[in-house]
């Protein structure tokens, strides 16, 4: 996918700040905080995703000749502002969570120490990879749980809004848990499994459908899955693919893995009486495969009835987040500081509505663990310096509610730094791991969550709270204002 091209994807009034700043001499060094304030999809948890093509997008950010010509040509910039632009390039510090790491709402998944210029262009990009790719990781590992197990394909290309949406996407997917995409650009460009059968389109083609399902069986063997639904499934389809079965058995040629995909109709009722059929005849092992506008609460009302499905393929559903189209994530000014000040000063923006107020300054995020069970008692935002002793006991408290307190007994519970450095003084320091590696790390990050944090339904929220220093910066900002 062409990175090159992303500098001037953003927002018009990043651009028209950022010449106020250089006309008015505004060099302060700035933190900016990325951050969502509630789980999409009804989650108790979202899977941040999208780093790696912030990274490529920060290494090829540069103005080229026809991009400086086009902002000239809008008539709103001046040339020493212009000139500026066209030397530009990113200076600063980037923080991150690593991708497949499972997060919580108001706590930073990546924090830009820059120049003030530089942090305000960047805005609109990064939200937009961010939002995007967090969004369809977190459903996909939503449908991947419902799945219980069995195999998930990703193949909703043709339904994603736009090439991008459906090749990230795919990609979010996969880290999110799929087997792999029906996207054969996705493939390529990251490394990632392809899989897919065949359409009606193929059944069609041909004067009758057994002839069109022992074709395809004589020209993929090691993968035979037979489209059965496209006249009628239980009439003719099933019995169609049965009859190709036998007649490869008979002829010592049976697929290495094989079976039937069902579409339309009623799924629980349909695979039923196929699987039935298949194993009369003597094919155990077949896989019954679905697909049909298929989302997490349909597999899992599959599954409740005793469906026989032992493969998924999810396209529209997953790679639109048909239920909640939009992650939601925000870029906002944490701090700032002057070319001579040694410490940063907080910045905080208030709302009548309290989720909206900010947590202001300099700030990392801890992670805190049940030593005994691996899985998360919840996170810690807190100040940049701040250090915890794990022998000691640690009370930590809802920001909001703050008479929600809860005391960890010193030896009882362990904390890891989530935010880690990726860019430092403009120069990238660190390396993406690979889709798949990043899929295992996400696997192990969810295995963190406790059960009743993973039910689609109502699950139990992780708390985010405030360290005590970070609350009473925040409060004697509130109080001033």
């Amino acid at each position: 996918m062409n990175t090159h091209q992303l500098t001037l994807l953003t927002d018009l009034y990043e651009l028209t700040m950022m010449q106020g700043y250089f006309k008015t001499g505004n060099d302060e060094t700035v933190v900016f905080d990325v951050f969502y304030r509630e789980n999409p999809s009804g989650s108790g948890y979202a899977i941040t995703c999208g780093l790696d093509q912030v990274i490529e997008y920060i290494k090829n950010l540069s103005f080229s000749y026809d991009d400086i010509d086009y902002l000239r040509n809008l008539n709103l910039f001046d040339e020493d502002f212009l000139e500026y632009l066209a030397g530009y390039h990113f200076t600063g510090d980037i923080y991150a969570i690593p991708e497949g790491t499972v997060v919580f709402p108001m706590e930073p998944l990546i924090k830009v120490i820059a120049p003030m210029m530089e942090a305000q262009l960047i805005e609109t990009a990064i939200l937009n990879i961010v939002n995007h790719q967090s969004l369809i990781a977190t459903k996909a590992s939503r449908v991947v749980y419902a799945a219980g197990g069995q195999g998930v394909m990703e193949f909703g290309l043709r339904r994603a809004q736009g090439p991008d949406a459906g090749t990230y996407g795919a990609r979010a997917a996969v880290i999110g848990g799929c087997d792999g995409t029906s996207n054969v650009l996705a493939g390529k460009c990251f490394d990632i499994p392809v899989l897919g059968t065949h359409a009606h389109s193929w059944i069609m083609s041909f004067d009758d459908e057994y002839t069109a399902f022992l074709n395809y069986a004589r020209l993929y063997p090691d993968a035979c899955t037979l489209l059965v639904d496209t006249y009628d499934t239980l009439r003719c389809g099933v019995p169609n693919a049965i009859r190709v079965f036998e007649k490869l058995r008979s002829e010592n040629q049976m697929p290495t893995r094989y079976g039937i995909r069902l579409d339309s109709g009623d799924l629980a009722y349909l695979t039923k009486k196929a699987r039935q059929m298949l194993d009369e005849a003597g094919f155990e092992d077949a896989v019954i495969a679905a697909s049909g506008d298929l989302d997490e609460n349909l597999i899992a009302s599959l599954k409740l009835q005793g469906a026989p499905i032992t493969s998924w393929g999810v396209g529209t559903k997953l790679i639109t987040s048909s239920d909640c189209p939009a992650f939601g994530g925000v870029y906002k000014l944490a701090a700032s500081k002057h070319k001579d000040d040694d410490h940063f000063t907080a910045k905080i923006k208030i709302s009548e509505n309290p989720v909206k107020i900010t947590n202001p300054g300099d700030k990392t995020v801890f992670r805190i663990y049940d030593k005994a069970a691996g899985k998360i008692r919840g996170d810690l935002i807190c100040l940049s310096g701040e250090s915890y002793d794990e022998s000691e006991d640690l009370t930590i408290f809802d920001p909001l509610a703050t008479w929600k307190k809860s005391t960890l007994y010193g030896n009882t519970y362990t904390m890891r730094e989530l935010l880690v450095p990726i860019f430092q003084k403009g120069q990238c320091i660190y390396q993406s791991p690979s889709v798949l590696e990043i899929r295992d790390y996400c696997q192990k990050e969810l295995n963190t969550l406790w059960d009743e944090s993973r039910r689609l339904i109502n699950p139990q929220e992780v708390y985010v709270d405030l360290s005590v220093p970070l609350y009473q910066l925040k409060h004697q900002l509130l109080e001033s204002v």
